[in-house]
């Protein structure tokens, strides 16, 4: 039984086209795209002045204030748009070369934001929210608007590599992995 389920995963992993290197490279794609995400919000909030601190998972000023209620704004928006442009820049390169490894990137970017909207809730710390608010709208609309994006960028990579839902159940496995260890590493290095 064993064998026939170790086969079987084995030819689902070679038809969604995730190997060992694939395997081996999500946790630091996973890294990368969480720090690019706070590097968005780290320049925002230097490009306009403030002196930002800057982590694995949190960019903020140093002194726990913007120079001015505007940049907190900006700063929040930073982030998501930093994980968009990650999202366009490597669907391109899936586009022109229907690379795998160029796809795990736009997954994580567009698994990253889902996963802190729908798992982290829809609470001030999370940054669609904080923009939301900020702007006076719905608190869902922001956080509805980003995803609509990735997901549009990530749906239309999926199918340029004409992979199956059985491949994306499999790269949220190992999004899931990743995230966590991301996020439990930031844990252990505050």
């Amino acid at each position: 039984m064993n064998a026939i389920v170790s086969l079987r995963i084995s030819k689902d992993l070679k038809e969604s086209q995730i190997d060992w290197k694939i395997i081996i490279l999500f946790l630091p794609i996973a890294f990368f795209t969480f720090f690019f995400h706070e590097f968005g919000h780290w320049t925002f909030g230097e490009i306009l002045g403030n002196d930002m601190t800057l982590s694995l998972n949190n960019s903020t000023t140093s002194n726990g204030n913007f120079k001015d209620a505007s940049h907190a704004l900006w700063s929040a928006i930073g982030g998501p748009l930093f994980t968009i442009i990650q999202a366009l820049l490597f669907s391109f390169v899936v586009w022109k070369t229907k690379s795998i490894l160029a796809y795990s990137f736009v997954f994580v970017a567009v698994f990253s934001r889902f996963y802190s909207i729908v798992f982290g809730g829809i609470v001030l710390l999370q940054d669609e929210t904080r923009i939301a608010l900020k702007l006076g709208v719905n608190k869902y609309l922001i956080s509805g608007i980003v995803l609509a994006i990735l997901f549009s960028i990530l749906w239309k990579c999926h199918k340029v590599l004409k992979l199956n839902l059985k491949a994306l159940g499999y790269f949220v496995v190992l999004g899931v992995f990743a995230t966590l260890i991301v996020i439990g590493l930031n844990e252990l290095i505050k």
